[in-house]
């Protein structure tokens, strides 16, 4: 894909599966929702949750999204990097109401903030900063 497409794919879609490292090396995976940041994968979690403690220990990352049921239609974007905590409190806020945005579109605001204010007193924010992006899209081979 060229990075237009990815850069369209990241914006479409609203899941990807996050690899962490655990403290004896084995990956630690789970699908998660996510928000752009500035055109950064951007998400949350709880303080507590082993991707966390794994990140405060190693922020290496391995992100990936992707679509598609049959062969000649998948497409995805791996995107390796370093999660940045953030620690500004409106900030991680703001990931919070732009990953609510993105589970539950047409949901008005007012409706989502209680929701991303009451589950953002116990969660912490990351940026991904890419260090290598890899894509591909099966649509293009025929």
């Amino acid at each position: 894909m060229s990075d237009d497409d990815v850069t369209a794919f990241l914006a479409d879609s609203r899941k990807l599966q996050l690899a962490t490292i655990n403290p004896d090396g084995t990956p630690h995976l789970v699908t998660m929702f996510y928000g752009l940041d500035e055109g950064r994968i951007a998400f949350w979690t709880y303080q507590k949750a082993q991707k966390a403690l794994n990140l405060a220990r190693d922020p290496r990352v391995s992100c990936l999204i992707e679509a598609g049921e049959n062969y000649d239609e998948l497409r995805g974007v791996l995107l390796y990097g370093k999660a940045e905590q953030v620690t500004d409190r409106g900030h991680v806020m703001e990931i919070g109401m732009g990953i609510a945005r993105r589970m539950t579109p047409g949901v008005p605001d007012d409706l989502l903030r209680p929701y991303v204010e009451q589950t953002g007193r116990k969660r912490v924010a990351y940026l991904v900063e890419r260090t290598k992006v890899v894509s591909w899209d099966h649509r293009r081979l025929t």
